[in-house]
């Protein structure tokens, strides 16, 4: 079956979404102690979310790279989601939804939120030829993204590592077998126009 090249695919349920963001153990440790993100996390700075988990293993090394060593699965509402995407602008320039890199510059400067669409990775972190998306959140959104929109945090380091030890040994069934489930996410065609998703 053929993937469309800008389609979100994540794990979600009828009122929430999941998504992904890798940090150090402080930060970790004091979000997962309160149950919600507070200091050292800091709301001035853009705060990237990702619904894919093998994105998010490509991103965080399976979660080895210094710095992104604890993996956090944190489950949002969909009306929080979909807000965000709704007020994104994508981060390169689309003729088709700006038509002169001046107004796209504008509309960048103005929106909390950047959406970019990367190249997915395999179960080796290998590109493939569909994207994932990965949303930046800034002002507002992380105010909302972290007071209003939070359900829920859980920790899934020892996951990545586990799937990780599979792969290591070669046991790439063994490893897909334990990947979270993802599925394609029904957005509303005015939110898809908005981030130029298929």
């Amino acid at each position: 079956m053929t993937v469309p090249r800008h389609q979100i695919r994540a794990a979600f349920t009828d009122g929430t979404v999941t998504v992904y963001q890798a940090y150090p153990a402080e930060i970790a440790d004091a979000a997962l102690a309160a149950g919600r993100f507070v200091p050292p996390f800091k709301r001035e700075r853009m705060t990237w979310i990702k619904p894919s988990f093998r994105w998010m293993m490509y991103r965080c090394g399976w979660a080895l790279k210094p710095g992104q060593e604890r993996v956090l699965a944190v489950e949002i509402s969909r009306a929080g989601f979909e807000w965000a995407l709704r007020h994104a602008c994508l981060s390169d320039h689309d003729p088709r939804l700006h038509p002169d890199r001046d107004a796209w510059r504008r509309a960048l400067r103005a929106s909390p939120v950047r959406v970019q669409w990367d190249p997915e990775r395999s179960l080796l972190l290998a590109p493939l030829s569909h994207r994932s998306v990965q949303v930046g959140l800034s002002g507002e959104a992380v105010r909302r993204y972290v007071d209003e929109w939070l359900v829920g945090l859980t920790d899934v380091t020892a996951l990545a590592r586990s799937v990780h030890g599979r792969l290591t040994a070669g046991d790439e069934a063994g490893a897909a077998a334990l990947l979270p489930r993802e599925r394609p996410y029904p957005l509303p065609p005015e939110v898809a126009r908005v981030i130029d998703a298929d």
